[in-house]
């Protein structure tokens, strides 16, 4: 079921100036909506791409083929590395 059909059950309420309001309020007008419609539309959009960048991430062909040749590349030894995983720490 699509976030905008569910049944609306929950409440959200802000505080803000009397400039905001009337800027949301404008532009929900131009948007042919009403101020909760243009909040709640423009709110999920924001959400799901704030959330869509830390799950994804799109690279473009050249892009793409330097990651592939990171994770095709050899390993590079790094003692201090090793040392650091393998002797107990400080705490042990």
């Amino acid at each position: 079921m699509s976030h905008l059909t569910e049944s609306r059950t929950e409440r959200i309420d802000i505080r803000t100036s009397s400039s905001v309001k009337k800027l949301l309020q404008q532009a929900a007008a131009a948007s042919h909506k009403n101020v909760s419609e243009f909040l709640l539309e423009h709110g999920l959009q924001a959400a799901q791409d704030t959330l869509t960048n830390r799950k994804l991430f799109a690279l473009n062909d050249e892009q793409w083929q330097a990651f592939q040749d990171a994770l095709d590349a050899p390993c590079v030894e790094k003692p201090r590395l090793r040392r650091l995983l393998t002797e107990p720490s400080v705490f042990e």
